[in-house]
């Protein structure tokens, strides 16, 4: 059934990939390396070979920061374009989470949303690379959950084990939550397995590819936008009904 957003008070976040530009900010750490080694790969190319590295590192380094996870990432990547890669270049893509830009709409919509609603982050990262990103969004969340705390990287069901634990803390009820993320890999399919409603925020506009792997067959979110700004609007729009 359709969701009836005036029943939700709590939104839970994907943040890299949903609020932050994530695509852009690899693909600018990236490109110096590969022209440096003459690699002649489009940024798509480059994009790809993430997609299929990280999840790769993330499931053999589970309990690794994600920091170090890209690390190995970086490695991956080079080996996959059959070129080389130093420490300088590892701990680049390491260090380069902080510094990755947000989407034009990610504060302001964060902003409004905070009027309705609590929010929530369930991020595949570190502490410390958060607190880089944290101040590009501009706002307080009321709890946080990562990777760093969990011991594992979305999709792994810990993760969503303990953002539910995070919203019964809270003191909200399943039927007043929604999880909103980016991708359906990492985040709509396993959250949707395990009853959590879902809004997939289509930044791609239903095109695959990117540095998202590719979802698994037959995955459904109970609510799809384009962007974070056409997710506020819609809670606007059912406060005012």
């Amino acid at each position: 059934m359709p969701i009836n957003l005036s029943q939700i008070n709590t939104l839970s976040f994907d943040c890299y990939g949903t609020l932050i530009n994530w695509e852009a900010g690899i693909v600018e750490t990236l490109r110096p390396w590969a022209i440096r080694q003459q690699v002649g790969a489009s940024d798509a190319a480059l994009l790809a070979a993430f997609a299929e590295c990280e999840p790769a590192a993330e499931e053999e380094h589970p309990g690794a920061l994600y920091s170090d996870v890209l690390k190995d990432v970086m490695s991956r990547i080079a080996d996959s374009f059959g070129a080389p890669c130093d420490e300088n270049d590892r701990q680049a893509l390491a260090s380069s989470v902080g510094a990755w830009p947000a989407f034009a709409d990610t504060a302001e919509a964060l902003a409004r949303l905070m009027r309705r609603c609590r929010l929530v982050v369930l991020s595949n990262v570190d502490h410390a690379s958060l607190r880089g990103t944290l101040p590009r969004l501009k706002v307080e969340f009321d709890a946080i959950v990562t990777a760093e705390d969990v011991g594992a990287y979305k999709p792994d069901r810990r993760m969503f084990d303990a953002l539910q634990a995070a919203i019964e803390k809270l003191g909200v009820s399943s039927s007043s939550h929604l999880h909103v993320a980016q991708s359906l890999y990492h985040d709509i399919a396993p959250a949707g397995a395990m009853g959590i409603r879902t809004c997939w925020v289509d930044r791609r506009g239903g095109r695959g590819g990117g540095a998202t792997p590719a979802a698994p067959e037959g995955v459904t979110p109970d609510l799809t936008v384009q962007s974070l700004a056409e997710l506020a609007y819609r809670f606007e729009d059912a406060s005012t009904a």
